[in-house]
């Protein structure tokens, strides 16, 4: 039984396609050909194609995911945030094609979704408060934390992509277990099970990515709203006349 996407198809010296590589190049070449084909001829009026509805959908959906969690403006985060979402989901959503193998099943592009929110919440962090400012989360409260926040980012990327990787294979090896046992029903309803966790993986990955960057930029939203807060120990105002 062999599930693994890192199968070498073609090699040529150190150059080596695997069906990791392809099948991210084609659900790239999808999604790139489904959004130029949908917004190619976008409409403001009350008659709207169905893919202009399906978008407006997602992207609303989207857009009030990310500021309930995150408690801000939703408007830099939703590129980032809904790539990784669409990518994910429709990687998983495709294993229903036959032949078709997820690349989400792969920790190499688990680890390089990963990698992208690593390198995505210091760049929103500096971006929102300053260099000193984000970097001031590392030594806060002391200094000798410092070793411990460094190791809780790495430690949090190495569980996204655990995370992620772990879901899908689990899904793929009982799938490829009862297919040996009960080849006909059993995994048509694995399948459509499958397609059901994908689609929650995508949300739940996506959603743990703008955890870590709203506390990237927490502090700078902090400070905003403390000083728009009225203090509560002003003295009230004596309306009484003499």
């Amino acid at each position: 039984m062999n599930i693994s996407p890192d199968e070498p198809l073609w090699q040529w010296e150190f150059i080596i396609l695997n069906r990791t590589i392809l099948f991210t190049w084609l659900v790239m070449a999808l999604l790139v050909f489904v959004s130029w084909l949908i917004t190619r001829r976008l409409s403001s009026s009350t008659k709207l194609s169905r893919g202009q509805n399906l978008l407006e959908v997602l992207v609303l959906g989207l857009r009030d995911q990310i500021q309930e969690v995150s408690q801000q403006n939703p408007g830099s985060y939703l590129p980032f945030i809904g790539t990784l979402f669409l990518f994910i989901a429709v990687s998983n959503i495709m294993a229903i094609v036959p032949g078709y193998h997820p690349p989400t099943g792969s920790l190499s592009t688990t680890a390089a979704l990963a990698t992208c929110v690593f390198v995505a919440v210091p760049i929103y962090g500096i971006a929102q408060q300053g260099f000193l400012g984000y970097m001031k989360q590392y030594i806060s409260p002391s200094i000798f934390m410092l070793p411990f926040n460094v190791i809780g980012e790495l430690s949090r990327t190495l569980a996204l992509a655990v995370r992620l990787y772990g879901n899908m294979m689990s899904g793929a090896v009982i799938g490829a277990i009862l297919l040996g046992f009960v080849p006909l029903f059993v995994p048509i309803l694995m399948q459509a099970f499958g397609l059901l966790t994908g689609i929650i993986q995508a949300y739940i990955f996506s959603v743990l990515a703008m955890v870590y960057i709203a506390s990237a930029t927490h502090s700078n939203l902090d400070q905003h709203v403390k000083e728009n807060v009225p203090d509560d120990h002003t003295e009230p105002v004596n309306t009484k006349s003499n």
